[in-house]
């Protein structure tokens, strides 16, 4: 399983979204995407997920505080008390064992960032 995780600010468009996963450099579409938990119903989040399409996972507060990032930022931490929150989400909802084929990148904007999770299973 690929689970593309994101983290976004309220700004954010569903094309800030896809400048995210684009600049990861991952080809194809995840088998889901995932968020924070009060991100994930979003207009634009929603937007995005149907338009690719791919189902969308949204990860409990402390299942993203579980979680240990290869990144760090001083804004996530401040808000959301984890490294990243893109990192966070998408190994959260790739289950135990996964690993980040991708670390965090920011998009273009500024506004969204993402990073790639393997689930054990694939």
């Amino acid at each position: 399983m690929i689970v593309a995780g994101f983290g976004f600010t309220t700004s954010a468009s569903a094309d800030s979204l896809r400048q995210a996963l684009h600049a990861t450099g991952y080809v194809g579409v995840p088998d889901h995407l995932a968020t924070a938990q009060d991100k994930a119903g979003t207009p634009t989040f929603r937007q995005f997920a149907e338009s690719l399409p791919c189902h969308i996972i949204a990860v409990p507060v402390q299942k993203l505080t579980a979680m240990t990032t290869q990144t760090q930022s001083a804004h996530s931490h401040t808000t959301r008390n984890t490294g990243s929150v893109a990192e966070a989400a998408a190994l959260a909802a790739a289950g135990p064992g996964a690993t980040l084929i991708c670390a965090r990148v920011i998009s273009p904007d500024r506004k969204a960032t993402c990073a790639i999770a393997k689930g054990p299973d694939t």
